[in-house]
């Protein structure tokens, strides 16, 4: 891991090293927390395909040495200095949480000031609620990548006011349009991924059904995301309960993920327990990487609602594997075209149906599959959505 110094910040006008780096535009990226998500893994295509001769890259992780610090280890980091303890998972925004966000204003600000950072991008709701303020009365610009609901609070009322420009992940995230709205200020730039990326998907099923011992011709049903209500955990566990009454064949659904609540463990269990499922549902924990186990299950299953854009459905399409989505935010917008199946929101029945509907035409489901792969490929390249966000910099920063 790499540390800026003081000195670097300095001009020195006989050192033309120095004097390459002084033209360089400074990004920051900023991490509150340190869980890692959806959000950490774009930014680190990005960081992979930004010019390295016209960018100079700083990631600033609230915890040193932890999960996010490793995870972008190679990349030049700065601990935050206004971090003033992790906020908890769920917990709701109240006074105290506001005054810890206070608390770590200035020191964030003299930072920014201090390392002469021209762009801080955020990425997820608690480090814009951290450092938008910080990065406007640095003077720097603030890019604000908004990665979830058009309705979150920030993004209809302090983007407007702070943002220099807004990222949405979809159309569905979009800003909603009004006389105090961010919506002129905002363009979408789908996540990226690596569109080269091939999965043995034979082999990976072999290695999943010999860890279950199940049967060969068991029909393996994933989920892939954190264990929250808007990701609908629970109901993919009523979707496992209705398909085996569905199909003259054995059904395994195999859960990979993690609570960020003690009580959803709970919950989970309960439904298992409730539906008589104990037999055919599995919670697998967070594995890497995500998209060798996508690829070993022959569906995916998205029951999420207001989902803004799963990677998991972009992990899929590339992966080979089949999808069976709720009808419902950004799930419409990536698999447009007929590249998914797309079921009634809410609706256990109704997602079953689907997924037994696609078990029973293979042809069907293999023939849809590797035209969502093609799809993906084109749309969601790491270099395609470098060339979005540099061209972002380049209009809030343009080169001498």
């Amino acid at each position: 891991m790499k540390l800026l110094s003081p000195s670097l910040t300095r001009m020195n006008g006989n050192d033309g090293r120095a004097a390459r780096r002084d033209r360089q535009v400074r990004l920051c990226f900023p991490f509150s927390g340190d869980t890692i998500g959806g959000s950490h893994i774009s930014v680190k295509g990005l960081l992979d395909h930004l010019d390295r001769g016209r960018y100079r890259l700083v990631v600033v992780p609230e915890v040193p040495g932890g999960r996010i610090a490793q995870f972008f280890a190679g990349h030049e980091q700065l601990h935050d200095p206004g971090s003033r303890g992790l906020f908890v998972p769920g917990e709701r925004f109240n006074l105290r949480k506001f005054a810890r966000t206070l608390g770590g204003l200035w020191s964030r600000t003299r930072f920014l000031r201090r390392n002469r950072i021209d762009i801080v991008h955020v990425n997820d709701g608690q480090t814009n609620a951290n450092w938008a303020v910080a990065a406007r009365l640095a003077g720097a610009k603030l890019v604000w990548h908004h990665r979830g609901d058009p309705g979150a609070l920030g993004l209809r009322l302090l983007a407007p006011l702070l943002a220099n420009q807004v990222l949405t992940v979809s159309s569905f995230s979009l800003p909603p349009p009004g006389p105090w709205s961010a919506r002129k200020k905002a363009a979408v730039v789908h996540s990226p991924f690596d569109a080269t990326m091939t999965v043995d998907r034979e082999q990976a099923r072999e290695t999943l059904v010999r860890e279950l011992g199940i049967a060969p011709d068991t029909l393996i049903l994933g989920y892939f995301g954190a264990f929250i209500a808007r990701k609908r955990p629970l109901l993919f566990i009523d979707t496992i309960a209705a398909l085996k009454e569905k199909l003259d064949r054995p059904v395994i659904g195999v859960m990979f993920g993690e609570s960020v609540e003690p009580s959803m463990n709970v919950a989970l269990q309960r439904r298992i327990d409730g539906n008589g499922v104990a037999a055919q549902v599995r919670l697998m924990g967070y594995r890497t990487p995500g998209a060798y186990w996508i690829a070993a299950c022959d569906q995916l299953a998205v029951p999420a609602v207001r989902e803004p854009f799963g990677r998991t459905l972009v992990e899929a399409m590339l992966a080979g594997t089949p999808i069976v989505a709720a009808r419902s935010g950004g799930n419409i917008e990536a698999l447009e075209g007929g590249i998914g199946i797309l079921a009634d929101p809410d609706d256990a029945g109704a997602l079953a149906e689907q997924c037994a509907r696609l078990a029973r035409d293979p042809a069907a489901a293999s023939a849809m599959a590797r035209r969502a792969q093609a799809d993906a490929r084109h749309r969601f390249s790491e270099a395609m959505h470098g060339r979005k966000v540099s061209e972002v910099y380049e209009r809030l920063c343009p080169a001498a």
